[in-house]
């Protein structure tokens, strides 16, 4: 099927909610993928941050082969393996205690808001359900968390949003004070926020917010759905901050490239949910399961170190060429935003260099870089030249 025969099944039989870019891909390997006609393309998004490993890694696949072969789902009301490995690391490599399984990261959003507020139930009764996030974030597109979300162009055509909800200002502790309540139970974070524009948060404003949830028995809820599994140079980026959060959601690079997530539960919150309070059919399937436990072996502290490298000559190399359109990198690991200027806007910009070559992303008003953790420097290298030979 060649990509004017694709094109129009999408648009025939698909629901058009997504402005694709004109590229069918057809296969990939490692940091480079192909599209039908066997055109080259340099992956600087990786599934939007999901192939963490990469395209058609060896022992992921084998693993994904294994776990077909042996059992492909089972109902959550019987215990198996995979899920129970999965747990098992997670919690052993963060320093939390429990976790639930869930599919996507609005998912395991949902399941984090949820079990904020049965928290604050369970210990105070009704009336203390109020989540604050910050304006910027994005949190997931289902009501809910589109309600979480703090921006408002996310915040149309679907009434009633669900309540329950006020936003500060990042790095701003008075504005969490201000819209802050006695029906506060948690406040909700990215500690980069990915598609507001990449951009870290301050380090002495997360750790006073930590500070203020521990003081007023506030949740303390991160969201590292984009941020988690290596992205950006630790297993997970509070591991970076110095705190401990009491929940934490993840799900893209979990799995490698299949859907996977859940939350990430402390001592403190480890029993709130209880049977029948929350549950998936999906969640922990035992091939995604078997998935994240490939990428969690895989991801060692040497992997990791190797993520920080790599971030840094990307920064450094993008920096250096120092072209018109482009200004200052920003991020952490191989999460990194660049900043857009002239007279071309962020998508003009990706439309012109995903022609060329290079798969690219755009996040706010600027360019996001999120390449397979596994990129080699020769992939690096080969789209690093075409954004310089293209933008330049």
């Amino acid at each position: 099927m060649n990509y004017e025969e694709l094109k129009a099944l999408d648009e025939q039989y698909v629901m058009q909610c997504y402005g694709r870019f004109p590229v069918g891909i057809d296969h990939g390997k490692g940091a480079t993928v192909w599209d039908g006609e066997g055109k080259e393309y340099i992956d600087f998004t990786s599934g939007i941050g999901v192939c963490s490993l990469g395209y058609a890694d060896e022992g992921w696949v084998q693993a994904v082969s294994d776990q077909a072969a042996k059992l492909g789902h089972i109902s959550n009301l019987f215990y198996s393996q995979p899920y129970a490995q999965v747990a098992q690391k997670l919690c052993t490599r963060t320093g939390m205690s429990n976790v639930m399984f869930a599919n996507s990261g609005a998912e395991a959003n949902e399941a984090m808001i949820k079990l904020a507020r049965k928290y604050s139930y369970d210990k105070y009764g009704k009336g203390r359900g109020t989540i604050i996030t910050l304006h910027n974030s994005f949190h997931g597109r289902t009501i809910t968390t589109l309600a979480a979300t703090g921006q408002d162009k996310f915040h149309d055509y679907f009434f009633p949003f669900t309540e329950g909800f006020r936003y500060a200002d990042a790095n701003d502790l008075d504005s969490v004070e201000a819209v802050a309540g006695h029906d506060v139970c948690g406040v909700m974070f990215e500690l980069i926020q990915g598609e507001g524009g990449v951009l870290p948060l301050d380090q002495e404003f997360v750790t006073k917010v930590a500070e203020l949830c521990a003081k007023r028995d506030w949740l303390l809820l991160i969201d590292e759905v984009q941020t988690g599994v290596g992205r950006t140079g630790s297993l997970f980026a509070f591991q970076q901050y110095g705190i401990q959060p009491d929940v934490v959601s993840f799900a893209k690079g979990i799995a490698g490239g299949l859907p996977f997530g859940g939350v990430m539960a402390n001592e403190k919150c480890r029993n709130v949910f209880t049977a029948g309070t929350h549950g998936t059919t999906f969640g922990g399937n035992p091939i995604a399961a078997a998935a994240a436990n490939y990428v969690l072996d895989t991801i060692d502290d040497a992997f990791l170190a190797q993520v920080q490298e790599k971030g840094e000559y990307l920064r450094s190399q993008i920096e250096a060429m120092d072209l018109p359109c482009l200004g200052a990198t920003r991020g952490m690991g191989m999460m990194i935003g660049i900043e857009v200027k002239g007279d071309k806007t962020n998508k003009e910009l990706a439309t012109k260099l995903i022609e060329s070559g290079l798969l690219i992303l755009t996040a706010g008003p600027g360019l996001r870089l999120l390449p397979p953790l596994v990129a080699t420097k020769e992939e690096m290298d080969k789209g690093l030249a075409i954004l310089k030979n293209t933008l330049g």
